[in-house]
């Protein structure tokens, strides 16, 4: 085989449509475009439209809910983020670190509905660190250097409910 004998499969290749090239071609005037309107004009898809058939977004049904507009916003800090601000001096290992010690040093821009500690990255120095929450993993990476993680009531999550009394 030589490079000139090369050729593609069988109509691999499909030959583009000539339109708007007179009426003899059956796809002058309007390029099989239909009339006028917002879709005989360029860069028109008209989003879920499947040309009067109802579309799939609406065949299907609805399914969840979504809470967003109500879901606490915890900010969220790994462990490693705590450590390299240890290492630059931005905080000190002295005292209770919490949501407004961590914005004070630039940890965080802002506070939200609390903190929220995760254990990416690793920690060596001691903390005592106050926060809305944190991962299983984090309060067991904090407490192995020797800290202690204090999880914080937060006002915007309900208390869980206190069983009744059993009356005799």
């Amino acid at each position: 085989m030589k490079l000139n004998e090369i050729k593609d499969n069988p109509a691999a290749h499909y030959r583009a449509k000539r339109v708007g090239r007179g009426i003899g071609s059956g796809k002058g005037k309007t390029s099989a475009r239909g009339g006028k309107g917002q879709t005989a004009r360029t860069g028109v898809a008209l989003n879920g439209f499947e040309g009067g058939q109802t579309p799939l977004h609406r065949r299907l049904p609805k399914r969840g809910f979504n809470n967003k507009m109500f879901r606490p916003d915890f900010k969220v800090v790994n462990l490693g983020r705590l450590q390299q601000a240890l290492d630059t001096g931005k905080l000190k290992a002295e005292g209770t670190l919490d949501g407004a010690v961590l914005v004070a040093s630039g940890v965080l821009r802002r506070l939200g509905d609390g903190v929220r500690l995760l254990a990416k990255g690793e920690l060596r120095a001691s903390l005592t660190i106050e926060v809305a929450g944190a991962s299983r993993a984090a309060i067991a990476a904090v407490e192995q250097a020797g800290g202690k993680v204090i999880l914080a009531a937060n006002g915007k999550r309900k208390p869980p409910k206190a069983e009744a009394p059993a009356s005799a």
